[in-house]
């Protein structure tokens, strides 16, 4: 088996998504226009979105010794991606997910069942997994499980998912941070875009992407450098799972920059993961319709 560079640690779900053309009302029966089974969770689908564009990944999550942790580890074998690093909690439920997807708002809502948490202190198979990437990238729930190896495994450049609430998030020694403008915001009270990446810079993060829906992905590094993408035309379904795929896109625009794959250094990156993240919106899941890398060089060049 290929050695992953690149490694997502964190949440792994079972998603069912369903696409309305309004949200029900209370006590309201709607018919779905079209209804998804599949795996969702962050760090599993931005994995998921690596793996598609060419680079060798791997999963760390922890997922119930259930039925549904057995689909999402078969549905992540399936697209490639090594499960080696995926833990079973014995009598624990799988984190699963209902999605409902309007389409009159272009919103979604989400009903969420939390899984077991990370414990990356006995997983031998995790640790050398991150101990061979020449990437980590964690979300929220991956962070601090991550965050404890530190000391044991310096090596692998990390990167942070920071979309959702991460307690007690330091960025000291962080290659990548990369949240929402929202999230952005409300860690730094609302400052305009420079000055809050600046802000995250000196708390000692190399690069910062930051992702603001339609409007784009801005970047920062700590040597000045600066990226900004507008996202390609494309008919959107939805828009589930598009922050997850532009993460794992990320990381893969970033590898294939330094292996010569990919023209532009970081803001070629940049603009790579927008467009990926964009294309994949054409379906109703977060992962059906992510292209692979020669699909995104041809959009790249339109």
């Amino acid at each position: 088996m290929t050695t992953p560079r690149a490694v997502f640690a964190g949440v792994a779900t079972e998603d069912s998504i369903a696409l309305v053309d309004r949200y029900p009302d209370a006590d309201e029966r709607v018919v779905a226009d079209g209804m998804v089974f599949g795996g969702g969770g962050p760090a599993a689908t931005a994995a998921v979105a690596a793996q598609r564009l060419g680079v060798p990944s791997a999963v760390i999550a922890a997922v119930g010794d259930d039925e549904a942790g057995d689909r999402v580890r078969a549905r992540l074998a399936a697209e490639g991606v090594d499960v080696s690093g995926l833990v079973a909690v014995p009598g624990a439920e799988t984190s699963r997910s209902i999605v409902i997807v309007s389409g009159r708002e272009r919103t979604r809502a989400i009903v969420n069942r939390v899984g077991p948490r990370l414990d990356l202190s006995h997983a031998s198979r995790a640790q050398e997994l991150i101990s061979g990437a020449a990437w980590v990238h964690v979300d929220q729930h991956g962070w601090q499980a991550v965050r404890d190896l530190r000391d044991r495994i310096p090596g692998p450049r990390l990167s942070i998912d920071a979309g959702n609430e991460i307690p007690g998030l330091a960025l000291d020694g962080t290659a990548l941070f990369a949240p929402t403008r929202e999230a952005l915001e409300r860690r730094y009270g609302g400052e305009d875009l420079d000055e809050s990446m600046r802000r995250a810079i000196d708390e000692g993060a190399d690069a910062v992407v930051v992702t603001d829906g339609g409007r784009g992905s801005f970047g920062l590094r700590a040597d000045g450098e600066r990226a900004a993408a507008t996202p390609p035309r494309a008919d959107v379904v939805s828009t589930l799972g598009a922050g997850d795929v532009f993460h794992g896109a990320l990381i893969a625009g970033l590898l294939h920059a330094d292996s010569g794959l990919l023209d532009g250094g970081f803001g070629g990156a940049v603009e790579y993961a927008t467009t990926v993240a964009t294309l994949s919106c054409r379906g109703l899941d977060g992962r059906t319709r992510i292209p692979d890398h020669d699909e995104t060089i041809r959009a790249l060049a339109r």
